[in-house]
């Protein structure tokens, strides 16, 4: 090329090319590092460094109906909104009074003496003195869907019907009672309305806060030393039973697996005058075993705003990673 830049025009046309290509070379390489930190901590939350094995799962409890009594299962599904064994979903179905109000065992202590089952598509209730009563799992549209209370928070309920309702009030000997179920279609709870410290993904239907329960073996064994009366799991109403480790030792389990399934340790259970009803009988005690936790079992001083003057026993988890679980499971503790 002649003429007065003719000589300069490659030597300004590549400095821009390598420019160009610098900055493309800059963009694909900050893209890489991102995508490699955005793998790498998804493996560090999906694949953390190490496993400690901690327990092993001695027993797995549903409850499909609150303060009823519960289901032992070999195995169940852990979905984000708790256990799950057939079509019984735990704690899916809620005694109430007529005006929405939760009814619970705080309340009405007998509750814990009625067995809940599943035959055929239908929830099959039995209690001493009464016959068993079967009610369809999917109830019929044309049902009425109740606005309800629980601990000052709305959720609906679909009604199970009139003949369950008087087969409660009539086994209670109480105050006209209804049945309700929650359906996929309706809105769950928030556990962090609840308490503070769970997320805003945190869901639950009837339950007090949290999709999981879990309490050690020994917690209980240590709880039964100091008893002059020694108690069942079964007032305590975990979902998750574990051996295998140290008293209370479930308190200090952050992150989880069993099976598949990841869960995140959240609070501590605060317990209440529920834990006095005999799970075979259905007497309210009122101190036993709660008096002896309060003697032991407080928080600090620093965690009162969360717990107050209640005893801790059991710890709530919430649900990461989806799965299945059966009687036998390893429990790891996920250590980063």
């Amino acid at each position: 090329m002649s003429g007065p830049w003719g000589a300069a025009g490659p030597a300004l046309r590549a400095p821009r090319a390598g420019w160009v290509w610098a900055a493309a070379a800059a963009l694909a390489l900050g893209a890489l590092l991102g995508a490699w930190r955005w793998a790498a901590g998804r493996r560090r939350r999906r694949r953390p460094a190490r496993l400690q094995r901690v327990g092993t799962v001695s027993s797995l409890f549903v409850y499909p109906v609150k303060s009823c009594r519960g289901v032992a299962v070999p195995r169940a599904q852990v979905t984000p909104m708790g256990l799950q064994s057939g079509e019984l979903r735990d704690r899916f179905w809620l005694v109430t009074k007529e005006d929405g109000h939760m009814v619970t065992a705080r309340q009405e202590p007998r509750l814990v003496l009625v067995s809940v089952g599943c035959e055929d598509g239908c929830l099959a209730l039995s209690a001493p003195g009464m016959e068993e009563l079967r009610v369809p799992v999917r109830l019929p549209r044309k049902n009425p869907v109740r606005n309800c209370r629980l601990f000052g928070l709305d959720i609906q309920g679909r009604d199970c019907g009139d003949e369950v309702a008087r087969w409660l009030t009539t086994f209670l000997n109480s105050e006209p009672y209804r049945l309700v179920h929650f359906e996929p279609s309706m809105v769950p709870r928030k556990s962090k309305d609840v308490i503070n410290l769970f997320r805003t993904t945190d869901e639950v239907a009837y339950p007090d806060c949290s999709p999981v329960l879990i309490i050690s073996e020994a917690s209980l064994e240590d709880l039964n030393t100091r008893l002059e009366k020694k108690v069942k799991i079964q007032n305590f109403r975990p979902n998750i039973f574990v051996t295998g480790c140290n008293a209370f030792e479930e308190d200090t389990w952050e992150e989880i697996l069993i099976g598949s399934v990841e869960m995140k340790g959240t609070v501590c259970c605060a317990r209440c005058i529920l834990t006095t009803v005999n799970p075979d009988t259905g007497v309210l005690d009122r101190k036993e075993p709660l008096e002896t936790l309060k003697s032991y079992r407080l928080c600090d001083p620093s965690e009162r705003h969360i717990y107050k003057s209640s005893p801790l026993f059991g710890r709530y988890f919430a649900v990461d990673k989806t799965g299945t679980i059966q009687v036998g499971d390893p429990v790891y503790k996920m250590v980063q």
